[in-house]
């Protein structure tokens, strides 16, 4: 120190008010590390990824399913069964280069199904083998007014099944990612194809940070 009082608190001050200035950005990074929520409506359409995601689930579903139950061939194999045609639900297999559950089709599936009032389903996969076993452990267990009885299923008349690719096409930090959505009808009994619909609407243009618009 060079003994002026006047520097001294000159200093005094500076170094307070770093430290001032230091709390503050602390504080302030603390403050941005929360996370911002806010709640949306359902049916919002957002992209934040381009990847697949719940809107794309949505308008593939119900523009097959409308596609499924309006073919005349389908109406014609109906009407020869002369009842509501019951339909299973299958696999959709996911042919695409990135990850997407698609068992969320199969439930988009059998919900359109259902609320079209133009067919029935059944139960399929690991749901149908817990209703095997529930049904199996009642001929023990449950008394035998209320025992399910066994070889009572309703038959399905049709197995809905299909599957996910993607098309990328890409020149430097511009892309485009396009969907394709298959789903196939085949009567169970004779193996026929009744009804094969493709969804390809599903199209996004990526443009990266840096990109040129």
């Amino acid at each position: 120190m060079s003994g002026n009082p006047f520097l001294e608190v000159i200093v005094k001050i500076k170094t307070i008010a770093a430290a001032v200035l230091a709390g503050v950005i602390l504080l302030a990074a603390g403050c941005s590390s929360n996370p911002k929520v806010t709640r949306v409506d359902a049916d919002t359409q957002m992209d934040l990824s381009g990847y697949w995601n719940d809107t794309d689930v949505r308008i593939v579903c119900e523009s097959l399913i409308n596609d499924c139950l309006n073919s005349p061939r389908v109406a014609q194999a109906s009407a020869q069964k002369r009842a509501l045609p019951v339909i299973i639900v299958g696999r959709f297999r996911n042919d695409s280069d990135e990850h997407i559950d698609t068992t969320i089709i199969s439930s988009r599936m059998e919900i359109a199904i259902l609320n079209s009032g133009l067919a029935d389903f059944v139960a399929a996969g690991d749901t149908r083998d817990d209703i095997r076993d529930e049904r199996q452990q009642q001929q023990s267990w449950s008394s035998e007014e209320t025992a399910k009885a066994l070889a009572n299923e309703t038959g399905a008349d049709f197995y809905l099944s299909g599957s996910v690719k993607t098309i990328i096409d890409q020149a430097g930090k511009t892309s485009t990612r396009t969907y394709f959505v298959s789903a196939e009808l085949t009567d169970i009994e004779s193996n026929r194809r009744i009804w094969i619909g493709q969804d390809d609407s599903i199209k996004k243009v990526i443009k990266t940070p840096g990109a040129k618009l």
